[in-house]
């Protein structure tokens, strides 16, 4: 680990702070083996860690650990385990090459665990604690938050501890990352209404903003003033409907084959994303080109008298209303959700579509266990907010997250396979390529002929029906999360430069 590096209470940076913080999302999820993301990566039978062991990190603290939380801290059973202050180890079941990208956000932001265990500690796995809503957890990057209204805005300022502010300008330019930041203060403002970030921005009250579907035209009739921010055409942000395939009649395949070819994707593309989105077939996304699309099929054909024949392969005498939930307050949700129950009418089926509450919507989402148990109140259609983006950077991570056991959220079509779980398995347990490939292969063709998701697009742009936007004459450029706003939509503002 690097040494010398402070968090921005001043305490320091050590594995011991690290190994608190991954137990600690271990204990959080429930000790669940796949708690990293859904990636079944760790031997976990012989840990024990729970409340016993945070009340022994909390009367030793983690900067200078007593012997007796030491030497549990040094057990090279455990796969996670120290062997001094500034040297963790992580013991996989297999090789997995891509072990870096699944530490990229969430667990791989590392924060202050002793300052979090001198503040209420981390909860428990069915109510962790929410005091740090309103009181962040202190981190080492370059600004810390000085402010926080919530629903309303978070205000930024420059960390005058920060380890990088002595890093050359070749060292920056080696890891953008890194950036001291070229502002002294930032403020993140929430608002929901569109017209209102449009006019912000318009206006000079802010630098960057999102602009949405219902404004976007305006930024696009003004390309001499307005900047804004596209996806490469391989990138991780991908739009499908899912069909589950545990409720009636959407866990029939015939059914499910029938609704992925009445669906006019050319025309849910336009109404829904601006017609700013490629056509993909997944669940891998075209980034990882090794394993992207090995079955060399094309996306589902819109065909409206296949989708009647499948239909009637069903044998299904009355067909019941399907449902249909989407999130409120977001238009290119209802434009998708209405451009799908217009195209299934085409072939009987109807379409009822709920709006309801984030806080309502998001309930029945998570683990693919808890989603089973949830299976009638999540409907037969899943739009799940339109687009999605993965939680790592591996060409696992859509894998796990839409079609596999062990997913931790994602998988909104509850659907299980073993020909596809022997894919999914095979990323973190072989470094043999070519297996995979093969097996990867053979699970594609599983999932295009069971048909759990009708997969729409990859966006180009970054909220698929709108972008971030900025004035040309302001905002010279900035970075992104690396994994298409999986973790966070706003720009990683230390990067941000400006025009003079």
């Amino acid at each position: 680990m690097r040494q010398g590096v402070n968090f921005s209470s001043g305490n320091p940076l050590n594995a011991y702070q690290v190994w608190g913080e991954m137990y600690g999302f271990y204990y959080l999820a429930g000790n669940a083996s796949s708690w990293l993301k859904g990636y079944n990566l760790f031997d976990m039978s012989k840990v024990d860690f729970g409340p016993a062991t945070i009340a022994l990190m909390n009367s030793s603290g983690l900067i200078n650990p007593s012997q007796q939380l030491l030497s549990i801290m040094q057990n090279s059973s455990w796969p996670i385990y120290v062997t001094s202050a500034n040297q963790i180890v992580f013991r996989l079941i297999s090789p997995f090459i891509y072990f870096p990208g699944v530490m990229l956000v969430y667990q791989g932001l590392l924060f202050d665990t002793q300052w979090l265990l001198q503040h209420g500690g981390f909860g428990t796995p069915t109510a962790f604690n929410s005091n740090f809503n309103q009181n962040p957890i202190p981190g080492t990057g370059p600004y810390i938050v000085s402010k926080v209204a919530e629903d309303d805005y978070v205000q930024f300022t420059q960390n005058p501890t920060y380890w990088g502010n002595s890093l050359t300008p070749a060292q920056i330019s080696q890891q953008p990352l890194f950036d001291p930041g070229h502002a002294k203060n930032v403020i993140i403002y929430y608002k929901p209404d569109d017209l209102a970030r449009y006019t912000d921005l318009s206006t000079g009250a802010v630098q960057i903003s999102a602009v949405l579907i219902s404004n976007f035209n305006l930024v696009l009739a003004n390309p001499t003033k307005y900047s804004y921010f596209t996806l490469p055409s391989w990138a991780g942000l991908t739009s499908a409907l899912g069909l589950n395939t545990q409720i009636y009649p959407t866990n029939i395949t015939d059914v499910r084959l029938a609704i992925v070819h009445a669906l006019n994707y050319t025309d849910i593309r336009a109404k829904a994303f601006l017609g700013q989105m490629n056509p993909y077939v997944g669940p891998e996304y075209p980034a990882w080109k090794d394993y992207y699309d090995l079955g060399n099929y094309s996306q589902y054909s819109y065909n409206v008298t296949l989708a009647q024949q499948y239909l009637k392969m069903a044998n299904i005498s009355t067909l019941p209303t399907f449902s249909m939930n989407i999130v409120a307050d977001c238009q290119f949700c209802t434009n998708f959700a209405e451009t799908v129950q217009s195209d299934l009418s085409q072939i009987g089926i109807t379409v009822n579509i709920n709006v309801q509450d984030a806080s309502l919507f998001y309930t029945p989402y998570g683990s693919y266990t808890y989603e089973l148990g949830n299976a009638q109140q999540i409907g037969n259609l899943v739009e799940f907010f339109g687009t999605w983006a993965s939680g790592a950077l591996t060409p696992a991570a859509d894998w796990v997250d839409f079609v596999s056991n062990q997913s931790q959220s994602g998988n909104t079509a509850i659907y299980y396979n073993p020909t596809v779980k022997a894919a999914v398995d095979s990323f973190t347990s072989t470094t043999n390529v070519s297996l995979i490939q093969s097996l990867v292969k053979a699970a594609q063709t599983q999932i295009y002929n069971d048909a759990p998701y009708a997969w729409i697009g990859v966006s180009r742009l970054w909220y698929s029906d709108g972008s971030l936007v900025w004035q040309k004459n302001v905002i010279k450029g900035f970075l992104v999360d690396p994994t298409w706003s999986s973790q966070t939509t706003a720009p990683i503002f230390n990067t941000v430069t400006f025009v003079s």
